[in-house]
């Protein structure tokens, strides 16, 4: 087998590792536990960079390396996954000569990617719309937080209700109501901010955690409905917190669009139904418009219901029950649902074979010039 030198030996002291680029190809270099070892850079998963990943020692004492995107471990003498997996990095032949790290032109151990017998996003990963021509399925979404055992009324979330039943008795709309604080879910990881490939669909915790909450988010949203609603309360001007959390790993969904010019949101609508006890109701709504229509969203007109008793009210007993009985709020909200509905049924005409989205692509991002 041929060997080539690549670096000094001097240039990996001991517990040391890095990519060093070779021919046509890069390697990740270790030196641990006295010995030194080579592996492919680029990690099985997602292509993380193994030169700067993360050095273990785990239960069996051997020293592993996780990769600096998502995790996945290798051990670094042998490539093989821990616990059981059956996936592997390829291994590379060292020998030093003279001073100098050589190694073997191809790998002495290939890397394996184990296929599972059931893929438990398979429905994300090759999206499986559930909606037809002449669906009409309306996902409510509500962003209001509580403690579990002590529920108490929420003026967003009664308004949301409210426009469910209304959906369904006079379209005979198929409804269904997400509510954020029952969904276990993990916060984004920030995954992209380590590489614009590193966030992806379907979502990078989704295919650690295959039972993360978000996960009925992405099915429900991106496969099922046809429209959404959004029930938020008013938090310190803004939206709920639970809104932002769900927003930051809607960020896979809108990932798409920037790294592969990939649309997953199609001929959908959304509208908003926004309620607290001071106003900024249309600053919120403002938000939730730019951030809902970077998805892929279209909006009716007069996309929001809000509701506010103003600065001074501070008597939050007597909000719901105000809330309750407003005519506006009874009428606005069936004026919501019908607005968004007509715009569903109008838009599934569309023919959307070539939408295109103007928004910045990652293809795009090394050609700015002075006169682009």
């Amino acid at each position: 087998m041929s060997y080539i030198p690549l670096i000094a030996l001097s240039e990996l002291p001991e517990n040391s590792h890095k990519s060093v680029r070779a021919g046509n190809k890069t390697l990740a270099l270790f030196h641990y536990g006295g010995s030194i070892t080579v592996l492919e850079h680029a990690c099985i998963h997602k292509g993380g960079d193994l030169g700067q990943g993360f050095i273990q020692i785990l239960e069996d004492k051997e020293h592993y390396v996780a990769c600096p995107w998502h995790g996945w471990q290798y051990n670094l003498k042998s490539g093989r996954a821990p616990h059981g997996y059956k996936d592997r990095q390829a291994v590379y032949g060292v020998i030093v000569e003279n001073g100098m790290i050589c190694v073997s032109e191809e790998p002495v151990i290939e890397a394996f990617r184990a296929e599972h017998d059931v893929d438990p996003l398979s429905d994300l990963r090759n999206p499986d719309y559930q909606t037809t021509a002449t669906s009409l399925n309306v996902l409510g979404i509500s962003a209001t937080n509580m403690n579990r055992d002590l529920p108490r009324p929420s003026t967003s979330e009664t308004a949301l209700q409210s426009a469910l039943d209304f959906a369904a008795s006079q379209f005979g709309a198929a409804t269904k109501m997400i509510r954020l604080r029952e969904l276990n879910f993990r916060h984004c990881e920030g995954y992209y901010s380590r590489h614009e490939e590193a966030c992806t669909w379907p979502c990078s915790i989704s295919e650690m955690d295959p039972e993360d909450g978000m996960n009925d988010v992405y099915r429900s949203m991106v496969l099922w409905a046809d429209a959404v609603i959004l029930a938020t309360p008013i938090r310190w001007g803004n939206a709920s917190s639970l809104y932002y959390k769900m927003a930051e790993r809607l960020n896979a969904v809108q990932n798409q669009i920037t790294i592969h010019d990939r649309i997953l949101i199609r001929n959908k609508v959304a509208s908003f139904i926004i309620t607290g006890g001071q106003d900024n109701v249309q600053g919120v709504a403002g938000q939730l418009n730019s951030f809902f229509t970077d998805l892929g969203f279209t909006f009716p007109p007069f996309n929001f219901v809000g509701w506010s008793r103003g600065w001074i009210a501070e008597d939050t007993e007597n909000n719901y029950n105000s809330f309750f009985k407003s005519r506006y709020v009874k009428r606005s909200v069936r004026d919501l649902v019908t607005n968004s509905l007509t715009l569903v049924m109008q838009i599934k005409k569309m023919d959307i074979s070539h939408l295109k989205a103007p928004k910045p692509k990652i293809s795009e991002a090394g050609s700015l010039t002075a006169d682009s």
